[in-house]
């Protein structure tokens, strides 16, 4: 098995070197507490390395990347010592047997030049470790520092989501390894698994062969967007792709050692063209023929609310749940079309037997039937906030997705919500600038600083409805992600800032010292280790037109150990162009004017988009 990237990450948690990563250290989601102290402990052969639980998944965590490292250290048995792991010198110590009053998840991190101390319950010592991981300076093969400091910490939100859809693109269990690592680094605990929808049924069905024989594949792919040339260009090759049941567990597995839940998404009643495509009985038109989706958008072609469709649902969240041991699954519930059920003389008699209001009425009625059979072993329902109309099923939790109106009106009905609002920089879909230099995207505008400084809870809500607001979450829908180095393009930096709005109470998120400081820091890491992300543009310089003869620009590059270059020849900068070095001064001769670009280049050979100043002096 290919290394995991988290340990690819602890490994590289040691390169950084020290630097002014300002208050918070360079950790990113910024800790509920930071208080740094002077001095350093170092760590080498010579450190004892204590734990109380030795199967904790912190301690195998920190054994791997011991090892990795060059460090020869052997975790001990706090219970086969002689004396209290607190009193012993030159020390990291993993206690999760503590007498401090923690929260729910946090931890406390204690460094002085004596000690690492890392105090936390279940997951919280793995964050605390995270967190630790985060800090250390390798100084050479076997040998590290950290600087001294207490940090006591704690997540804002019990549910801290990001998205993943494999439906519309197949991504390999390797590559969903390597995204749970990361969201695992960013203290991120759900992981929601878009496995089926109109373009392709992504999960193995035992009973149901016919889910991916029939379901996985579609004969072409839509090329482009939706509009301007080509509209109608398609690839022409087929495309097929699914995870077995055997591949879906172990990837499970490996998400709980990393303390994610995954959350399965088998969107109905809507979304379902790869599913009546495998079994057209579940149509509202049996004899019709369907064919999975080959572009992206809405299909009328939904699932016909009879108990032919709801037995064979029933069978496969039967298996869907002895998969994924998570409480939640989510059901989807959204961009339902009612065409299919207005035309059907089945579906207009069920609406008047069961004396309900109309179309609307149905789809409430067809998820309140999906969740009764998941409530009946302790699962809950997670849909998106469609099914409030018609009116929303008993124990369903709402995800609110189009803008923050439907979760301000489930917190009202007393439903536990996640937000997840495109308008607040959640969808990870769309485009991070609009420069013209960015890749294709479905469209929409979410910079690095709209993600950042998204706050899930309303303030409409009374105190007691802001209690049901329980998380938020980042989606990643992959119309236009045909590869993982796509998806990790858009979803890094934005995780960054995901992580802090989950995380980080509110009065501690600072978008300066983020952006300036810690971002630079983790994207340096980040591109270390291999892990593709969009470059942001230099600090300091702007896309504007300024007036006037002389100008002095403090321009700096966006990731740690890049350079800026620039140009004032028209042409645009690369890294074989003039660096910034300290502060660029530029004057402009009377009547003239100067186009000034500047690019980050990165150590690994990316590049930011071109910033483009104009320095009129006419």
């Amino acid at each position: 098995m290919k290394k995991s990237f988290l340990a690819a990450l602890m490994a590289l948690a040691f390169t950084a070197g020290a630097q002014n990563l300002g208050n918070n250290l360079g950790i990113v989601p910024a800790p509920v507490s930071v208080k740094s102290a002077k001095g350093h402990i170092t760590i080498n052969s010579e450190t004892s390395i204590i734990a109380d639980s030795m199967t904790h998944p912190a301690v195998k965590f920190l054994n791997d990347f011991l090892k990795k490292n060059g460090f020869s250290n052997v975790i001990v048995n706090a219970s086969t010592m002689g004396k209290k792991p607190t009193d012993v010198k030159n020390a990291i110590v993993l206690q999760t047997k503590t007498s401090l009053n923690l929260p729910s998840e946090g931890y406390e991190l204690k460094i002085s030049e004596s000690q690492v101390l890392i105090s936390g319950h279940g997951a919280g010592l793995f964050y605390g470790l995270m967190t630790f991981l985060q800090m250390v300076n390798l100084e050479k093969k076997g040998v590290a520092t950290v600087q001294c400091a207490t940090i006591n910490d704690a997540p804002r939100f019990g549910y801290r989501g990001l998205h993943l859809d494999v439906s519309r693109h197949f991504f390999p269990p390797d590559f969903i390894k390597k995204y749970l690592d990361l969201m695992a680094i960013y203290k991120l605990n759900y992981f929601h698994w878009h496995l089926t929808d109109d373009q392709g049924w992504r999960l193995e069905i035992k009973k149901y062969p016919n889910f991916t024989k029939n379901g996985a594949t579609r004969a072409q792919t839509k090329v482009g967007n939706f509009s301007g040339n080509n509209t109608d260009l398609f690839d022409n090759t087929e495309y097929s792709g699914f995870y077995t049941q055997e591949e879906v567990k172990d990837i499970v597995a490996y998400a709980a050692e990393r303390y994610i839940n995954v959350v399965p998404e088998i969107e109905m009643p809507g979304h379902s063209m790869a599913g009546v495509t495998a079994y057209p009985v579940m149509s509202c038109d049996p004899n019709k023929k369907y064919k999975v989706g080959e572009t992206w958008g809405v299909y009328t072609d939904v699932y016909c609310p009879s108990d032919t469709t709801f037995h064979i649902l029933g069978d496969v969240m039967d298996e869907v749940m002895d998969m994924f041991p998570c409480k939640y699954v989510h059901i989807g519930g959204d961009e339902c079309p009612k065409d299919a059920w207005k035309q059907s003389a089945f579906c207009q008699q069920l609406i008047k037997d069961s004396l309900l209001r109309d179309e609307a009425g149905l789809q409430s009625y067809f998820i309140r039937r999906m969740e009764r059979h998941l409530n009946k072993t302790g699962h809950k329902i997670i849909g998106w906030d469609e099914i409030l109309e018609g009116g929303l099923a008993p124990n369903a939790t709402v995800m609110s997705w189009r803008g923050e109106e439907g979760g301000i009106a489930a917190a009202q009905l007393n439903h536990d919500v996640i937000m997840t609002p495109g308008s607040g920089g959640l969808y990870l879909d769309h485009a991070q600038s609009k420069s013209e230099e960015e890749p294709l995207s479905i469209g929409g505008f979410a910079p690095l600083s709209k993600t950042y400084s998204y706050n899930p809870v309303p303030a409409t809500l009374t105190a007691d409805q802001q209690k049901h607001i329980i998380g938020v979450q980042g989606n990643v829908w992959t119309e236009y992600m045909a590869t993982p180095e796509k998806v990790e393009y858009m979803v890094a930096p934005r995780i960054l800032a995901l992580s802090e709005v989950a995380w980080t109470p509110q009065s501690g998120k600072d978008y300066n010292d983020f952006s300036a400081n810690r971002v630079p820091h983790q994207l340096r890491i980040l591109e270390t280790k291999g892990y593709n992300y969009r470059v942001p543009e230099p600090m300091g310089i702007a896309d504007t037109t300024l007036r006037g003869e002389s100008f002095t620009f403090d321009i700096q590059p966006s990731v740690e150990g890049a350079a800026v270059h620039y140009t004032i020849d028209g042409f645009t900068p690369r890294e074989t162009d003039m660096a910034v070095k300290n502060k660029l001064k530029v004057t402009v001769p009377k009547g003239k004017q100067i186009e000034l670009k500047t690019i980050v280049t990165t150590p690994g050979g990316k590049r930011s988009n071109v910033v483009k100043t104009v320095l009129d002096n006419k």
